[in-house]
């Protein structure tokens, strides 16, 4: 009988679409205690490929695992799995245009080795459509560069727009790295394991125009001063801005890289108030 390791060999990966199989059994293990599986867990998996973490994904307490694949080549792995395990439900689709709105229930727990070249927009999307529909636990799986960027702190360079927002709706936490030995194909990058805790009290923030437009423009040109970059959405002219940003106890010398999470949460809120049209 063959192992899960000479059904990956005998599979040519698309590596134009962020194919990386994950082998190494101890790190899949370890993924498997970290998802901290309930029997009232619905998980979404993106990118399930031959099926190894969601067999026992199946093999655990979860009520039901969604499992979301873009290769339909992989349809011989996934499809036995489907048909012996009525709880998987298989969609063949590019999980950054699945429909999650059209799901009859938002899952609570996503549980992923994400492509590195999708990590930013399927977050947001994740976000965006699932955080109001109980979407509590990422854990994922990606680039240790992207992992870092999640985390990183005020007055850091790798701060960015979806590093807030996660910071703003809960807390992210880098639970450990994993080589590319771990993989099949091999990659040339160190990749991280990451879970993301979500709260309600901000599940609104992603789908919010006002919250990604300030964030977006502060870190369009991360170089300049917010003075500068946030023309247009906090003020006409320069003037405008310093004001507004003293009005918060915002340095208008600041980059957007250096503000607290409490300070871009004040000053979204001041915009809002004004109902500001962008």
């Amino acid at each position: 009988m063959k192992d899960k390791g000479e059904k990956v060999s005998s599979f040519v990966p698309n590596t134009d679409i962020g194919q990386n199989f994950l082998k190494d059994r101890n790190i899949l293990r370890i993924l498997v205690e970290e998802a901290r599986l309930a029997p009232e867990d619905l998980v979404l998996e993106i990118g399930p490929g031959m099926g190894v973490l969601t067999e026992e994904l199946l093999a655990g307490p979860c009520r039901e695992v969604i499992a979301i694949e873009l290769d339909r080549r992989l349809a011989p792995y996934l499809e036995p799995l489907a048909q012996r395990h009525p709880k998987l439900r298989l969609h063949w689709d590019d999980a950054l245009r699945f429909p999650y709105g059209e799901l009859p229930e938002g899952p609570n727990k996503v549980i992923a080795n994400v492509p590195y070249y999708i990590t930013t927009p399927l977050l947001w999307t994740l976000l965006e459509c699932l955080s109001g529909r109980g979407l509590r636990t990422l854990l994922l799986m990606v680039q240790k560069e992207a992992a870092e960027r999640l985390v990183a702190s005020p007055g850091t360079k790798a701060r960015t727009p979806l590093g807030i927002t996660l910071e703003a709706m809960g807390h992210v936490a880098l639970l450990r790295n994993i080589p590319p030995t771990a993989f099949f194909p091999r990659p040339s990058v160190d990749s991280s394991l990451v879970r993301i805790v979500l709260e309600e009290t901000y599940a609104w923030l992603p789908g919010d125009f006002l919250w990604r437009s300030l964030l977006r423009n502060a870190f369009a040109q991360r170089r300049k001063m917010l003075r500068t970059t946030l023309l247009g959405i906090a003020g006409k002219d320069r003037a405008q801005v310093e004001e507004r940003l003293s009005s918060l106890a915002i340095a208008s010398t600041a980059r957007a890289e250096e503000l607290e999470i409490g300070q871009w949460l004040a000053l979204h809120n001041n915009l809002k108030g004004e109902r500001l049209s962008i």
